[in-house]
């Protein structure tokens, strides 16, 4: 099993969330991310006083797959959430050794 957490833009949730589905990923958590890399954040002067804000607001977006449906979930994954533009995310992909379900938790846990 293999744990894919990808950073996206905000704008393109739906279009992931849709191209997990599709790919036969079952289920997925979305949390709210900041952060900064290329991208960088904004300034702007508001009133005559300046303002900065070096991290970008994105989403988290989590999920576990299969070892053999992973690369098909990547793959729908980065073509889903690609604009093509600087600032549209990581994707990192980790193996899993052991997951449970909290109302099915194995015996021996």
């Amino acid at each position: 099993m293999r744990r894919i957490t990808a950073i996206v833009r905000p704008t393109r949730l739906d279009p992931v969330l849709c191209a997990l589905d599709r790919a036969g990923v079952a289920g997925a958590t979305v949390s709210l991310a900041r952060g900064f890399g290329r991208q960088r954040g904004f300034h702007e002067l508001h009133d005559g006083a300046g303002y900065a804000d070096d991290l970008v607001a994105k989403l988290k977006v989590e999920c576990a797959v299969s070892d053999d449906r992973f690369v098909e979930a990547v793959r729908a994954l980065t073509r889903a959430a690609r604009t093509g533009r600087v600032g549209d995310g990581k994707i990192w992909i980790e193996r899993v050794q052991d997951a449970a379900e909290i109302g099915a938790a194995p015996a021996g846990f």
